[in-house]
């Protein structure tokens, strides 16, 4: 039998697998199931991805404006476009007072004003991920993938009276079920690279820590055999693939050697790295696993919850972000917004420098066969401003998108006619979502 009878092949082991990445040499000769779907496909048929990044606490908005946020993008121009004159309008008030960094991170993705509450009665709409998993079914091992850097929270007051579940929660299957994303390298990567039920995935772990060695070493023999049946550049990507996730096991298991400190009310979590830009890209290393062996073809990561009060000393700012975003026009906090900012751009770039790097069964990128918005339901923190958000939507969705432009929309338009045409573009039908008006035409 050959090695590609399905695209989702697992390398077997012990308690483990590895997705495989596509290969030029197996084209053809791919199939995703039962039947040939045109969902989430590009024209040449290699998968086609879409990912929602979110950073909280809107920006420094002459510093966007002016693109000095976006200099560690600069060698990416052609790979992104800026749009200007996007609006979140369910994230303002509506006559419920205050609450705009609960109601901005509930309504970035739904395009609905949450119920004012934090009791159980919480009361949203569907995120764009989730209408678009919902309809992709089992195209992928996963539906979908959602993941943060904070702990989660479902329950209990947050923001002005409204539940937690708002503020830390960018993915929602239903009006009163949020997604409960990942924050923890190491379920991540277990989740993705685990084999059979919970338990057996957890007695898997408990074999490979205990032999100190790695994930791979336990399907080390197969791989070898599949090696040999691959063309000279395939077998070259194959050995690249191997070694970025056995690096990626290899920091994750030094991060744990590392643990964060202790600190008076806070349980040490497992697994998470003390430097947050570790963190990050972590998070963004193994969404690009998932993405390349087409474990997903939806995503969402919410650098941060909105409102966060992260401080950033590795890049010398001991304040909380929350705290500087009310600045007050003062140029001292201004001045580490703008630095913050950055901080987030450079990480932003890093992985769409992978994703620009990483090639499909195609021949084009990964980020050439993907749609990645990144953005904040508010453009200025000290105004919680919902309009003219600072928006950027990278890739070449598999050829259909123009990048490299800079967009100014003529009056306020509702994101969520951005998201339209993004579902439009994985082949997922829908005539309206949340509050939009019409697809949004771009270039």
């Amino acid at each position: 039998m050959s090695h590609f009878v399905s695209r989702r092949r697992f390398l077997a082991g012990l308690g483990a697998s590895v997705a495989l990445p596509s290969f030029e040499s197996a084209q053809g000769l791919i199939t995703t199931g039962s039947q040939t779907t045109a969902l989430a496909t590009t024209a040449s048929g290699a998968p086609l991805r879409m990912a929602y990044f979110y950073v909280p606490n809107g920006v420094n908005v002459a510093k966007w404006n002016s693109r000095e946020t976006l200099a560690p993008l600069q060698n990416l121009r052609e790979n992104f476009s800026v749009i200007e004159g996007l609006e979140c309008e369910k994230a303002t008030s509506g006559g419920d007072g205050g609450g705009d960094h609960a109601r901005g991170n509930a309504a970035f993705l739904t395009g609905v004003r949450p119920k004012k509450t934090a009791g159980a009665d919480i009361a949203l709409g569907q995120s764009v991920d989730q209408y678009a998993a919902e309809r992709l079914g089992d195209t992928t091992r996963f539906r979908s993938l959602e993941l943060c850097t904070d702990q989660v929270r479902k329950s209990g007051a947050c923001d002005s009276g409204y539940s937690c579940a708002y503020q830390f929660n960018l993915s929602w299957r239903s009006d009163t079920l949020p997604m409960t994303p990942e924050s923890n390298p190491r379920l991540l990567f277990e989740r993705l690279f685990g084999k059979g039920t919970g338990k057996e995935r957890a007695e898997g772990r408990a074999r490979r820590m205990a032999s100190e060695r790695s994930i791979l070493d336990f399907v080390n023999e197969d791989a070898k055999a599949l090696h040999k049946e691959l063309a000279l550049g395939d077998r070259l990507k194959l050995d690249e693939y191997l070694t970025s996730v056995r690096e990626i096991e290899r920091r994750i298991e030094q991060s744990e050697r590392w643990p964060l400190p202790d600190v008076e009310g806070t349980p040490v979590p497992s697994g998470i790295p003390a430097s947050y830009r570790e963190h990050l890209r972590l998070m963004f290393d193994m969404l690009l696993l998932a993405f390349e062996t087409d474990s997903t073809r939806v995503a969402t990561f919410a650098l941060a919850h909105e409102g966060s009060n992260r401080n950033f000393g590795e890049i010398g700012i001991p304040e909380g972000h929350h705290y500087l975003s009310h600045h007050d026009r003062q140029e001292h906090k201004l001045d580490k917004i703008a630095k913050i900012d950055l901080f987030y751009m450079e990480q932003l770039a890093y992985f769409l420098e992978q994703a620009k790097a990483k090639k499909d069964g195609d021949g084009k990128s990964i980020l050439d066969n993907s749609m990645f918005l990144y953005g904040s339901a508010i453009e200025d923190g000290n105004k919680h401003a919902h309009k003219d958000l600072p928006i950027i939507l990278a890739g070449g969705g598999g050829g259909v998108l123009q990048p490299g432009q800079d967009l100014k929309l003529a009056g306020e338009t509702p994101i969520t006619n951005l998201y339209l045409k993004m579902l439009q573009e994985m082949g997922v039908h829908a005539d309206r979502f949340g509050d939009s008006t019409g697809v949004l035409k771009l270039g």
